[in-house]
């Protein structure tokens, strides 16, 4: 406590996933303002924009106090009791008449381990494996991509190992927007003497530090890395010993980089042959290197072999496995990471288990209490199918921080689909777009209204307390999730009252959080990074030193084809859309646009258009544009900017209506969606 009798306590920011420590001051129950966590071992008291305007979410006039249920004059408020009992009756309603399949769950990269862990378990106690979240959106083409090569699908280094780094090859990632704290590495490394590699459409702030910036076509990126890989192995500049040392089935990648020379992929990505030699050349050579990717990577058709063909080029350099190397996916909120892990998706238990694997079931079974086959054995629906199966087989939908209007393809589709749910039960901070759908609407505390364990993009879990009390009848996701779970008869399967006890439970069911104990995790400034098996572990900040996962504990070289983006630029829509992040806004912008400081900073929907490409059409800076697809139409506002490419259109997608005009196209592995290439045209209006 303070002079001014104010308390300081340190949370963890609840935008992006580089796990920033922010200290708020506490007076009388209020947060009344945040402080710098210059002694902090993750951020050292950087914050980005988001982060510094992180207070005006917690007593925002916007924030839901209570529950809401939807009559056909409005919105009615009513009681916790009448809430819960209400939606209880209708899930157990639609569950006894159309079965469990019927119902569907929506998880949040936004909300805790603890809330996580709590409903994916609440829908397989249902029956149903129909529980998902956004990395489905964002980042499912990692955890595809990279278990099978390297036996887990998540970054192998801390970022601050990034620092280490002699070479740094980003693909599809622009930290210095939308990563900034991260990207202090990056400027130390390069500071340092590293080289900086950036592969991406535009030219970003990113780009701008970078030694080599290949500025790539939308969805081409495989047709790059396969040349560079070419390079490499006709030169001679492999890790020799490395490869066969650790890893397996290089032969093979070998022979499908055979005919994929620079000028081939000149003519496919729009790169300069010189270029793509001097990038091969300069990653083998200088290292260690770390090659850091994004959602310019996974958000592909082919997302999944975009991951592989990254981990290729660094298994054949020998960047896995040693500090200021490996593969950093950086992902874009603050528990996606945690999310996976804790088993929200359709296919996975939590700690990566297959529902298909009888024995991963049987152990999920005898720690919960529940008679044998209760959970199913089947992969349910991802996020994708649920939307499309919204008010078809699917009957209801339990929603917790999730924005499908907004944030999914075809989003126009997807509001449809919503209205037609018999029931819909949306949790959430404000009435966002999709909440307006739903029949029940429960309000939720915020990150620093509620106590649990978030894990960060680099696999570092840290405990973030409980600094104010939620506004009005809000409550904690874990409380709503362990009432409704009561009132639906499981009761005895939900004994936790607390988060320090649900994450006692996931300790058991979560072998790399084994030793991540609620004890522990308070008193570790810089959390643990798992795996973390046992109490005495110290966690494992680089992964894969001696060993990979894999059952022979050699990583393993996937030979990836190229397949070009499933539509191009013709007649009709001769520009390519690609999205993306902007520094001030946040996925799907329901707590960013209601920020007045960030607002200033990015308060519409715009897009960015190459000075040509304006002339043409014949429109100029901050003109009035159509941007139309073959899904939809919006208006934006148009900046003219030499650093995106001609011929390419870039939107942010923390905007209605942005992905309204994307591709519904997904993944054939990761059921992830085709967002960062779609053809379209401008018509000024």
């Amino acid at each position: 406590m303070g002079k001014e009798g104010r308390s300081r306590v340190r949370t963890v920011c609840p935008y992006c996933a580089v796990g920033c420590h922010v200290d708020l001051l506490v007076e009388e129950g209020r947060a009344v303002g945040l402080d710098y966590a210059t002694d902090s071992p993750v951020n050292g008291g950087n914050l980005c924009a988001k982060g510094n305007a992180v207070l005006d979410l917690l007593d925002h006039p916007d924030r839901l106090r209570t529950p809401l249920r939807r009559t056909a004059s409005g919105w009615e408020a009513v009681g916790w009791d009448e809430a819960l009992d209400w939606a209880a009756e209708r899930i157990g309603t639609i569950r006894d008449r159309h079965g469990p399949d019927a119902l569907g769950f929506l998880s949040s990269a936004k909300c805790t381990n603890e809330e996580n862990y709590l409903l994916q378990k609440l829908a397989r106690l249902l029956g149903s494996n129909n529980v998902d979240h956004c990395a489905r959106l964002c980042h499912a083409s990692t955890l595809t991509g990279l278990a099978p090569v390297l036996g887990m699908g998540a970054a192998t280094n801390p970022l601050h190992d990034l620092a280490q780094a002699r070479c740094l090859f980003l693909v599809g990632s622009n930290p210095a927007e939308n990563h900034p704290v991260a990207f202090q590495w990056v400027r130390e490394a390069k500071d340092k003497g590293a080289v900086v590699i950036v592969a991406d459409p535009r030219k970003t702030p990113t780009a701008w530090i970078a030694d080599l910036h290949l500025p790539v076509r939308p969805g081409t990126d495989i047709a790059l890395l396969h040349a560079m890989l070419h390079v490499i192995l006709r030169e001679g500049l492999e890790d020799k010993a490395f490869i066969r040392s650790r890893t397996t089935g290089f032969e093979r990648t070998v022979r499908a980089v055979r005919d994929t020379a620079p000028e081939w992929a000149q003519s496919v990505t729009g790169v300069p042959a010189g270029d793509i030699l001097r990038a091969a050349r300069l990653f083998a050579r200088t290292r260690p290197g770390a090659l850091i990717y994004c959602m310019g990577i996974t958000q592909h058709h082919n997302g999944t072999q975009a991951v592989r063909a990254c981990a290729n080029l660094a298994l054949a350099t020998g960047n896995v496995g040693r500090p200021g190397s490996g593969l950093i996916p950086v992902r874009g909120q603050d528990n996606v990471q945690g999310a996976c892990d804790m088993g929200a998706l359709s296919a996975l238990l939590p700690g990566y288990r297959p529902v298909a694997d009888p024995q991963a079931r049987a152990a999920m079974e005898a720690l919960w209490g529940c008679p044998p086959g209760t959970i199913p054995d089947r992969p349910g629906l991802t996020v994708t199918e649920m939307e499309a199966e919204a008010g078809r087989t699917l009957r209801a939908l339990v929603a917790m921080g999730e924005n499908p209007a907004v944030t999914s393809p075809a989003g126009g589709r997807v509001a449809e689909g919503l209205e037609r749910l018999d029931f819909f039960l949306a949790i959430d901070l404000f009435l966002t777009e999709s909440a307006r759908s739903a029949h029940l609407v429960l309000p939720a505390a915020a990150w620093a209204e509620k106590s649990g364990s978030k894990t960060s993009a680099d696999r570092r879990v840290q405990w973030s307390p409980r600094a104010v009390l939620p506004p009005g009848d809000a409550r904690p996701d874990a409380w709503i999730i362990t009432r409704l779970a009561r009132r639906l008869g499981l009761g005895a399967h939900f004994p936790c009252e607390s988060p320090e006890d649900v994450l006692r439970e996931i300790n058991r069911a979560v072998p790399a959080y084994g030793g991540i104990t609620p004890e522990r995790i308070r008193e570790a400034p810089g959390g643990i990074h798992w795996p973390c098996p046992r109490q005495d572990h110290p966690g494992t900040p680089v992964l894969f030193e001696k060993t990979f996962a894999t059952a022979d504990g050699r990583a393993r070289f996937f030979p990836v084809s190229f397949d070009p983006p499933p539509e191009s630029p013709d007649a009709d829509y001769p520009l390519c859309l690609t999205t993306g992040r902007v520094t001030a806004h946040y996925n799907s912008g329901s707590m960013t646009r209601r920020t007045p400081a960030l607002l200033e900073l990015s308060p519409e929907l715009f897009v960015e258009v190459h000075p040509e490409d304006a002339a043409r059409l014949g429109f100029s800076e901050g003109s009035r544009v159509r941007v139309v697809t073959r899904r939809g139409a919006v208006e934006a506002s148009a900046y003219l900017s030499s650093a995106v490419a001609r011929g390419v259109v870039f939107a942010p997608f923390h905007f209605p209506g942005t992905n309204r005009l994307t591709l519904d196209v997904v993944d054939p592995e990761a059921r992830i969606p085709a967002f960062k290439a779609a053809a379209c045209r401008l018509e000024p209006l």
